[in-house]
């Protein structure tokens, strides 16, 4: 009886024991401060904002992360401030076990630009605006003409089908939007004008105008056409 009561009490002292070292090491490790501060671009191909402007809201505006505690840093708080910049699309935060502050960044993926009276800007893949940077220029189809919040989520449609398509990103390089929501295209190395209509049944005219350019580059006819009207998706109409 008495063996069995000291062998509880061994228990219960090397739980205490335990309990007692990994506070005792959490409040150390907590109190320490931070080693320093890291950013790390997911995709950095296009460099649209500098590692340090990113790296300023991660320290909250501090001049040297070694001024942090641990215990000082709200990671929801700091992916907050940096996903507030409109160059970013996402960020996840975290302290690493070796105490770096380690911010991993998205940035907005550009697909359009867009020319107006009143302004210049980005459409990024989401379909939101995203303000020009002075880092990188992206290249992408020129847009001008009335583009809005009514019809900005059926256009970005289509400017995402350009973007995954290679042939088409590398052909179509401007687009004009009418008042009525119709299409103009131009492509490159050609002075024809490709008639889109109404941003609808977008793959079907895509595929239309991909088989008639491969049947009419061949025989290099394509330079004699001053208009290809893709309105109707059961044939492409041309005009000399």
């Amino acid at each position: 009886m008495n063996w069995v009561k000291w062998s509880n009490v061994r228990v219960i002292l090397m739980l205490a024991l335990m309990v007692f070292l990994y506070s005792f090491t959490s409040t150390r490790n907590q109190s320490r401060k931070l080693v320093k501060s890291e950013v790390i671009f997911v995709d950095d191909s296009s460099p649209f904002i500098k590692q340090e402007v990113v790296n300023k809201l991660l320290i909250e505006n501090k001049s040297d992360a070694q001024s942090i505690n641990k215990d000082k840093v709200d990671l929801n708080q700091l992916e907050k401030s940096i996903n507030s910049n409109p160059m970013i699309e996402k960020s996840e935060v975290f302290v690493s076990i070796d105490g770096v502050l380690k911010a991993m960044v998205k940035q907005k993926t550009p697909i359009a630009r867009v020319f107006n009276d009143e302004d210049s800007f980005y459409i990024d893949y989401q379909g939101n605006i995203m303000p020009l940077s002075d880092e990188f220029t992206a290249r992408v189809p020129i847009i001008s003409g009335d583009i809005n919040k009514v019809n900005r989520k059926d256009f970005s449609k289509l400017l995402r089908y350009v973007w995954h398509d290679d042939f088409l990103k590398k052909n179509i390089i401007g687009m004009r939007i009418s008042a009525v929501g119709n299409l103009k295209m131009q492509s490159r190395g050609f002075d024809y004008e490709i008639l889109f209509g109404k941003p609808i049944n977008i793959e079907r005219k895509f595929q239309n105008y991909k088989a008639f350019y491969q049947k009419t580059v061949v025989d290099s006819t394509l330079f004699r056409y001053k208009k290809i009207n893709l309105t109707f998706t059961q044939q492409v109409v041309c005009t000399k």
